[in-house]
């Protein structure tokens, strides 16, 4: 297996594009044909990258997926997140990018959120494409912070930095939630899969072979990312994927608690709880009442 390529500092990326660093901690990249320092296969770096278009490569992949690259297109890379590079000698990269490292933030409005853009765990075919008018936009966030660069650090420099890197990681939580609506009708095809995929998991052994249906397990399925996935599942239902499997799951119980002559023991293992303490509570918390209340309940009512 190639080696990994490890490029640990902004700094070090500029100089690796033979690119004058006007900030330990940040830069706006125009690659413009620039040819790195050398070339490698695989990539791994220590801190955030945001590629605009065809920056780096025509073939750049993370994972298995290789990554859908077209004018205006956005691809998010996370610190630690190993990128493969299929790349020939004779290639002049184009496209720009923004690189921030996690100590820029730290300590900040947006060091604190930046959880919330779970579109740096998405897949490389989890892309975002913009529209020429969101592409001007993204253009415009990269200018405001090539400017404070340019002009030189002082007092005000890290707070308008970080805001412009925060407003544009905004903008992008919107951009998102545009492609998650243009593309509503594939969105629908997988939920539906979704609840088809819930149905076959318990119609099979494996809550009792493999436990209770996870978020990852799940997003595995359709091969998408987890966060991906996730932020699908809560634009189409209102519910995170999580809150959506175990609502499912409820339904189940209740269906074998009444039409069941098994124990909550029983039934909960069934169900894929390892313990059914676990299950008794869940159950609580989910209706109000414990599973041998629900069924008292209900027995008594008919």
């Amino acid at each position: 297996m190639d080696e990994i390529l490890r490029i640990d500092t902004v700094s070090e990326h500029d100089a690796f594009y033979h690119k004058e660093n006007l900030h330990p901690l940040v830069s706006i990249m125009d690659f413009n044909g620039r040819v790195p320092e050398i070339y490698a296969s695989r990539m791994n770096f220590g801190f955030y990258i945001v590629y605009l278009k065809e920056v780096m490569c025509g073939d750049m992949k993370y994972g298995r997926h290789t990554y859908d690259y077209q004018d205006r297109t956005l691809v998010f890379v996370a610190p630690g997140q190993v990128i493969n590079v299929d790349i020939s000698r004779d290639y002049k990269p184009q496209g720009y990018a923004l690189l921030f490292h996690p100590d820029l933030i730290r300590g900040t409005s947006l060091g604190r959120h930046m959880d919330d853009y779970t579109f740096f765990s998405y897949q490389s075919n989890e892309a975002l494409h913009l529209s020429e008018r969101e592409r001007k936009i993204v253009l415009d966030c990269f200018d405001k912070i090539s400017y404070e660069l340019e002009r030189g650090v002082d007092k005000h420099s890290k707070m308008l930095i970080v805001a412009n890197i925060e407003l544009f990681l905004n903008y992008c939580i919107r951009f998102y939630d545009r492609q998650f609506i243009s593309r509503s009708g594939p969105n629908t095809d997988i939920l539906s899969q979704f609840e088809k995929l819930l149905n076959e998991y318990y119609q099979s052994d494996k809550p009792q072979t493999i436990g209770l249906p996870s978020v990852t397990y799940c997003a595995e399925q359709f091969n998408l990312s987890t966060n991906y996935f996730g932020d699908l599942i809560k634009k189409e239902t209102g519910k995170t994927a999580l809150e959506y499997i175990q609502l499912k799951i409820m339904d189940w119980a209740k269906q074998k608690i009444l039409d069941n002559p098994k124990t909550i023991n029983e039934i909960a293992y069934e169900l894929g709880f390892k313990y059914p303490a676990h299950f008794t509570r869940a159950f609580k918390k989910s209706t109000g009442v414990t599973p041998i209340g629900y069924r008292l309940l209900n027995n008594s009512t008919t």
